[in-house]
C-alpha cells in the first residue's frame, strides 16, 4: 500500500498546495485533453506552463541515446508538475506523456508568476513541494538499490491497480502493462521481471495476459511489499 505524506503544520500535505492557491492558478488556466501515450512535451523543450493533472496520469521519463527509457515518476490526479524548470528558466530535463486518457490544466508561466512572484508565502508552498519531491526521488533511488526486485514489482502492481480503481475499474482489472515497460520502471531486466510474474502466476497471485496483468490476489502481493 502507498504511504500518504505526513500533514504539514497547517494542514497540506507536503505535496499539495493550498486551497487558496491552486484557486488563483486555476482561474488563468485551460484544459487540455490527452490520448494514452500522447506526448505533453519532451526533454530539451522550453518550460512555458505548469500542469496539474485533474484525471488519468502523466510519466515522466528520460531516454538514452541508444533509445532506452527509465521512468522517473508518474504524475498521478491532484498533482501539480512541470515547475521546477520553469523557476529556474532552463529546458525541460525529461519526457512527459499520458499513460492512459488524461485530462490536464494547464497555468502560463506568465499565469504563475503574477500569482507567486510577489507572495513569499505562495513561493514557499513551491519551495516546500520541490523539496518534497527531491526527498521522495533519494527514497526511491535508496529502494531500487536496497530493496529486492519482488518488494518493488509487487509496489509497482499495487499502484497500477489503485490508479485503475480510482478510473471505475472492476474490482479485478486487467492492468495493461507491459513486461518490458515495468523493467524500465523499475530498473531491472525484462528476464527478471517475468520470472517474478510467472512465479507469482503459478502461486495463483495474478494471470499473465497479452499486454496485461491481471491481480487475482492483492493482498498476497501487499504482504510480498
Amino acid at each position: 500500500m502507498r504511504n500518504q505524506p505526513p500533514e504539514t503544520p497547517s494542514g497540506i500535505a507536503p505535496d499539495r498546495l493550498s486551497p487558496e492557491l491552486e484557486r488563483l492558478l486555476r482561474d488563468g488556466a485551460r484544459r487540455r485533453y490527452l490520448s494514452r501515450n500522447e506526448v505533453l512535451y519532451t526533454r530539451g523543450s522550453a518550460p512555458d506552463s505548469v500542469f496539474y493533472v485533474e484525471s488519468g496520469a502523466v510519466q515522466l521519463s528520460a531516454t538514452s541515446v541508444n533509445g532506452r527509457e527509465a521512468v522517473l515518476g508518474v504524475a498521478e490526479q491532484g498533482r501539480w508538475f512541470g515547475e521546477l524548470t520553469l523557476f529556474i528558466s532552463a529546458p525541460r530535463v525529461h519526457d512527459a506523456k499520458a499513460l492512459v486518457k488524461t485530462e490536464l490544466l494547464v497555468v502560463p508561466a506568465r499565469r504563475l508568476h503574477e500569482v507567486v512572484d510577489n507572495n513569499a508565502g505562495y513561493l514557499g508552498e513551491f519551495l516546500r513541494v520541490v523539496c518534497y519531491r527531491y526527498k521522495w526521488a533519494i527514497e526511491r533511488i535508496d529502494a531500487s538499490i536496497l530493496q529486492p526486485l519482488s518488494v518493488r514489482l509487487a509496489q509497482r502492481l499495487l499502484a497500477e491497480l489503485e490508479m485503475a480503481m480510482r478510473e471505475g475499474a472492476a474490482q479485478q482489472p486487467e492492468l495493461r502493462l507491459s513486461q518490458e515497460g515495468l523493467a524500465q520502471r523499475l530498473g531491472a531486466s525484462r528476464q527478471s521481471v517475468n520470472r517474478q510474474l510467472k512465479e507469482w502466476e503459478s502461486k495463483g497471485l495474478l494471470r499473465l495476459v497479452y499486454g496485461g496483468v491481471t491481480l487475482l490476489d492483492p493482498e498476497a502481493l501487499r504482504r510480498v511489499s
